[in-house]
């Protein structure tokens, strides 16, 4: 792994020490440097912020959150229990306040073929009475595992319960924070309009299936976000022109 794959600025020595943790090989496998790596968007665009967590620009909705403490590169928000397999976010936000773990997402809503695999594990009394519509949502999911063709809903809602156990640990209101891409073109293939619509309705049924509960869910583009980085200093929106640069998010 070489530098060329990290934009100016990114802790490159962090982000490939907290790769290595997190497993999957992403960097020793050459996956970081593969022309659709979701990893490689998410790294460079948070890693920049690890070393100066407090010049993230906020996330849409979070304004009111508070200044971040921390900012950082694949998180693992770890369920109650000791065990079996605990869910990796890409990103993690830390303020006086509030939790945020984020999922990013780049080609995959239009690549991969969604499927829904949730154990037993997760019918375990311990999410509490404020996560009921999640808990709805995965009987949902085993009932109509096709009831979302882009969006990964069973991977969202295992962060979901992640984030809970989290966010009472330490003591913040926990949000997932879906971030994803909105690329024009996949190789040489262009990514149709109606898909990326259908991806945007399948975002919106999620959102409104579990307002309410504990975990506060917010999602929004790339692109969405990084218009609002212009008014953060010459150095954050030169970054996000690196970033729009490099990965055409």
């Amino acid at each position: 792994m070489t530098d060329a794959t990290f934009l100016p600025g990114v802790a490159v020595d962090h982000v490939l020490a907290r790769l290595a943790k997190a497993g999957g090989n992403e960097a020793g496998s050459g996956k970081l440097a593969s022309p659709e790596s979701s990893a490689a968007l998410a790294v460079n665009c948070f890693g920049w912020f690890i070393g100066r967590p407090e010049r993230l620009p906020p996330l849409p909705g979070l304004e009111d959150a508070g200044v971040p403490e921390i900012v950082d590169v694949e998180f693992s928000a770890r369920f109650p229990w000791r065990g079996g397999r605990h869910p990796w976010l890409d990103a993690v936000v830390r303020t006086p306040t509030t939790l945020i773990g984020v999922e990013s997402k780049r080609f995959e809503p239009f690549r991969d073929a969604k499927s829904v695999a949730l154990s037993v594990a997760y019918d375990r009394t311990v999410w509490g009475q404020h996560m009921r519509r999640f808990e709805a949502m995965r009987d949902s999911l085993r009932a109509e595992p096709g009831t979302f063709r882009h969006l990964d809903a069973a991977q969202l809602l295992k962060h979901a319960f992640g984030l809970v156990t989290e966010g009472r640990l330490q003591d913040r209101a926990p949000v997932l924070c879906y971030l994803y891409a909105e690329p024009a073109m996949r190789g040489d293939q262009p990514i149709l309009p109606e898909d990326i619509r259908r991806h945007r309705d399948e975002i919106s049924r999620f959102a409104a299936a579990v307002a309410g509960d504990e975990v506060r869910f917010i999602a929004t583009s790339y692109r969405d976000w990084l218009r609002t980085w212009a008014g953060q200093g010459a150095d954050v929106a030169a970054h996000a022109d690196g970033i729009i640069g490099a990965f055409e998010p």
